[in-house]
């Protein structure tokens, strides 16, 4: 099996991950400013599941999709971190995964992608390096071209998944995951359904103009000047800025990196979901 294939993370949740790392650099000095650091601890959900109302599983995991290998059984942090090493390679485990506590990093995470926060200390993937750019003088700039070059590392590495291995060690470890989005406050919910409504919610990102959506600093209030402004832009546009996070990092990357992350998770979709994308 190609080392450089990313069957240790199925298609969407490695893309999850290539998000929050997009993602990282674009918040971590904020919040390291607003408070302590303080030990992982997952955000609440927006509107915890009561037994009256826990839906109907709509995209129930195929067993046949985990292919002929055994189910995973031992401690599942131990499990993953074997797993990614093994058809990742330790090189680029280092380089790219936080593997501890994997699976509920893994699914607060996706779960995040489509809420307008995604807590950074709750990442399963390491900060992308340099420095987010722009371009252009003025109140007003676009995204610099060379921007997307910080991405292109991460990027190739999610394009180049094998969704079909990817979803079988999604099907196996499926009860690992489940067992950790239960406990972040969804009893009776199936993780599944929310990968899913995830993946549709980031394949709905709007196109920006073809020059790109323009950018402005964030208003800081104090009498303490900021010295890390690359890490204060937003979009002008209102509607933009209100997207949810994994939209936004779509936006932020460029168009040829959104089209391949697009493409991914439609294809991962295609393996994971009964029900066609609805439009």
């Amino acid at each position: 099996m190609n080392r450089m294939s990313i069957a240790a993370v199925v298609a969407l949740l490695l893309t999850a991950l290539g998000l929050a790392g997009l993602y990282w650099m674009q918040t971590r000095s904020r919040h390291a400013t607003e408070r302590a650091p303080a030990p992982p601890v997952a955000e609440a959900p927006a509107e915890p599941a009561s037994v009256a109302s826990v839906p109907a599983i709509r995209n129930p995991i195929d067993p046949a999709l985990a292919g002929s290998a055994p189910a995973p059984s031992g401690d599942t942090q131990a499990l993953w971190k074997h797993g990614l090493v093994e058809l990742l390679g330790q090189s680029a485990v280092t380089r790219f995964v936080q593997s501890e506590d994997f699976s509920r990093r893994l699914v607060v995470t996706v779960d995040n992608l489509a809420r307008a926060h995604a807590a950074p200390r709750l990442w399963p993937v390491n900060p992308t390096p340099g420095r987010f750019s722009v371009t252009g003088n003025g109140e007003l700039r676009t995204i610099a071209p060379e921007n997307a070059g910080r991405y292109t590392p991460l990027v190739s590495l999610i394009t180049q998944v094998d969704a079909r291995q990817a979803a079988a060690l999604y099907a196996r470890m499926y009860p690992q995951l489940q067992k950790a989005y239960e406990e972040q406050g969804y009893p009776g919910r199936y993780f599944n359904d929310r990968v899913i409504e995830v993946i549709d919610h980031l394949l709905e990102t709007p196109e920006p103009a073809a020059a790109g959506p323009l950018m402005q600093l964030t208003e800081v209030k104090g009498s303490v000047p900021s010295t890390q402004p690359w890490l204060r832009y937003e979009f002008a546009d209102p509607d933009l800025q209100s997207l949810s996070s994994g939209q936004r990092i779509l936006l932020r990357v460029g168009p040829t990196h959104r089209q391949a992350l697009k493409g991914k998770l439609a294809e991962l979709r295609k393996l994971i979901a009964r029900a066609p994308v609805s439009r």
